[in-house]
């Protein structure tokens, strides 16, 4: 409310201008790569190895050799170094139709053996119904329709299969009197079904047990007109209990089958280990079933555990299958998967279900035998349509595993003849099992600015010599954001200098930089060294710089630059270094008690500026990521001097910051009358204009030594 002045005095107001201005959200680092297992194409966020190792595995076993993926070694070492927050991007070899999310075996409700039950109904007569020639009974099994025709009961036509004729009756009870003799009691005339007198009423029931017959529906009409689903069948029961539920795998892949199909939950050891178990795949299991409130635990456990030492990834507490409930299970477990469409030359993702996933391994496939209202107001269990208590669609307290999951991390066909290339021993045919394409639509996805936010994105295992496609659409992701920077491998393992030259001096772009040579690394995972491109650690050493300084320092030279590495491919000397740092590729060096360093912070852009450095492109890339924003709470305000100084009130002081924290040598920003005409008013446009001068580094220090004779004067 306006403060309203009438009478003399005094007043004394507060203007607080000490509001602190948030710091640009931080958004990490991304990779994409092959992973052991996983969703594929899904950009996916951990925040620490562990977190890595539990969605993504490490290891695998392939021609009788255990190994990694550079995307796990990167990941280790990025981690390693200080990174907080990793965006990863899982690629696989085929298409979309060879990999599969496996489905769990069949999660049974507590009814026993005992209770298996036909599905039935019961189909009310009206008085005049099948008393004229031409009505018609017909009953849907499967995909043929059993027809049975109101006749002369003088002339009933030959049966035709699956068309059967019946006299008609003089009143209801007669009408059914004669549908029963035809229809019989035990399945005569293969139609699925048997029928018995119920007075006014035909009393159906499938003619086996089991829940086949509960999609058995049956039509009335008359003169060739049915009416659709009269009534159907219910009540079915298999002999070894319903499903009550299935689950998914977030994870595509074979990797995730512990069984061959769904009704065989996994051949167990003594101890109750699955014999098909590894720390890969997964087993669910059911506990606590509790009929008085209708809850259940759901626990999702490591595949190679077993029953005296339980690996449980995650546990559920109180899950019903009452879809009111707030611990219905499709609620608390989540029920959502993904899907994509291409629009506008760019890949999007699609949700759908309706809960978030809130378990890191499963999501809700289907709840088979839902529970509504298991808890009646009088405190009594409700029951199914069929009267059947809701105590026996609860699951049995027990446990399996998951199957029917496709795909394979290890290539099969012609276009891979030497197997699985990983390693110093990718060449063009394939790295890792993968080939160019394979990366197209994981990249295509990432371009999506809005949805994913990172500062540095790599694809080790893709360099531009065989793989230059893969390196092109990952450059043009960079440039089309304009908010990302792209750490780019050249060339494979053992490759001439020459060559490493000649393709760095095919590119020009200050969004991508290059590192060379291969260097050897400690694998934690596999206990031994191997060799990795340079870019597999190079995001750890931004994100080391990044942690000890910030993304306008160079992210090299022996203070921040050293890498986690037990040595580079080869050793290079200042000559090497000039060639190829002349060439806009970073040296690895090594040095005396220092051991390798990155020695170089050049971008691949050919002509000279500020931009052909990282540290002014990843100042842009900062500036950017915070003014940008900044402007976007100024969308669709109002186009005046209040608006202006809201602005300038936010990013004068966050570019002050940076200038006090080295980033910039000075800077002005000019959002007023003179750059706000009237005419860029009525084009409801609001300009600013930002001018830096970013600090730049000390690359080439020149040290002069003058020897002077014995009693020379030094002057001032």
């Amino acid at each position: 409310m306006a403060e309203q002045i009438v009478s003399p005095g005094v007043f004394q107001r507060e203007t607080d201008q000490s509001f602190i201005t948030p710091a640009p959200v931080e958004v990490g680092a991304a990779i994409v790569g092959p992973t052991v297992k996983g969703p594929i194409e899904r950009p996916t966020v951990v925040t620490s190895f562990a977190d890595y190792k539990q969605k993504f595995g490490t290891t695998f076993i392939s021609a009788s050799e255990n190994l990694e993926f550079f995307t796990s070694i990167a990941v280790q070492k990025y981690f390693a170094n200080g990174g907080n927050s990793m965006l990863v991007t899982r690629v696989a070899s085929g298409s979309d139709s060879a990999w599969s999310n496996a489905t769990s075996t069949d999660i049974k409700s507590s009814v026993a053996a005992s209770d298996s039950a036909k599905a039935k109904g019961k189909l009310l007569f009206t008085p005049t119904f099948f008393t004229d020639e031409g009505d018609e009974l017909q009953v849907t099994v499967g995909n043929t329709e059993f027809r049975f025709i109101a006749s002369d009961p003088t002339a009933v036509p030959a049966d035709n299969s699956p068309v059967f004729f019946v006299g008609t009756g003089s009143d209801a009870d007669t009408s059914i009197d004669k549908l029963v003799a035809k229809i019989g009691q035990a399945n005569a005339l293969g139609a699925g079904i048997e029928a018995n007198d119920g007075g006014t009423s035909l009393l159906i029931t499938a003619s086996a047990a089991g829940t086949s017959g509960n999609v058995i529906t049956i039509e009335t009409g008359s003169g060739g007109s049915i009416s659709t689903d009269t009534l159907t069948l219910a009540g079915g029961l298999d002999g070894s209990g319903n499903k009550a539920f299935t689950l998914k795998t977030i994870g595509e892949g074979s990797i995730f089958n512990g069984s061959t199909g769904a009704a065989d939950a996994g051949e167990l050891f003594d101890d109750g280990g699955l014999k098909s178990g590894s720390k890969d795949n997964l087993r669910w299991e059911v506990s606590g079933v509790n009929t008085a409130t209708g809850t259940f635990n759901l626990s999702i456990r490591r595949g190679d555990d077993n029953a005296k030492n339980k690996v449980v990834l995650e546990t559920f507490i109180g899950c019903s299958l009452d879809p009111k409930s707030d611990n219905y299970i499709s609620r608390i477990v989540g029920d959502q998967f993904t899907s994509t469409y291409d629009a506008e030359g760019q890949t999007f993702i699609t949700v759908e279900g309706e809960y978030p996933n809130k378990s890191k391994y499963v999501y809700v496939h289907n709840v088979d035998l839902p529970t509504a209202d298991y808890l009646l107001p009088d405190g009594t269990i409700g029951t199914d349509k069929n009267g059947v208590t809701y105590q026996n669609s609860l699951p049995a307290a027990t446990s399996g595993s998951f199957q029917g999951g496709t795909g394979t991390n290890i290539p099969v066909g012609s276009s891979y003849s030497k197997g699985l290339l990983t390693f110093n021993n990718i060449d063009s045919e394939n790295s890792q099992g993968l080939i160019a394409g394979d990366y197209t639509k994981a990249l295509n996805i990432l371009k999506n600015a809005d949805e994913y936010r990172f500062a540095t994105i790599t694809i080790p295992g893709m360099y531009r010599q065989n793989y230059s496609a893969a390196t092109a659409t990952a450059t043009e992701l960079c440039e089309g954001r304009g908010d990302v920077f792209f750490i780019m491998d050249l060339v494979p393992y053992n490759a001439a200098l020459t060559t490493v030259t000649s393709q760095a001096g095919s590119e020009n772009t200050n969004f991508a930089g290059t590192y060379w040579p291969w260097v050897q690394v400690p694998s934690v995972e596999l206990s031994r060294n191997v060799w990795v491109p340079a870019s597999t650690v190079m995001q750890g050493v931004y994100a080391a710089n990044d942690r000890v300084a910030a993304p306008w320092f160079a992210p090299a030279g022996l203070n921040r630059g050293g890498l986690p590495v037990v040595r580079t491919e080869f050793k290079l000397n200042q000559k090497l270094r000039d060639t190829l740092y002349d060439n806009r590729v970073n040296p690895i060096a090594t040095f005396p008690r220092v051991g390798p360093v990155a020695y170089g912070q050049k971008t691949l852009q050919k002509k000279a500026s500020a931009l052909d450095r990282i540290n002014v492109r990843r100042l842009l890339i900062s500036l950017k990521n915070f003014i940008g924003d900044t402007s976007k709470n100024l969308v669709f305000e109002q186009n005046t001097t209040v608006t202006r100084n809201r602005f300038l009130n936010a990013v004068n002081p966050f570019l002050e910051s940076v200038q006090q924290r080295q980033g910039l040598f000075a800077f002005r920003v000019v959002m007023d009358e003179t750059n706000n005409t009237a005419e860029a008013i009525d084009r409801n446009q609001l300009v600013g204009q930002i001018f830096i001068q970013p600090t730049k580094t000390a690359e080439f220090i020149i040290l002069d030594y003058t020897i002077q004779p014995t009693g020379a004067t030094f002057s001032d």
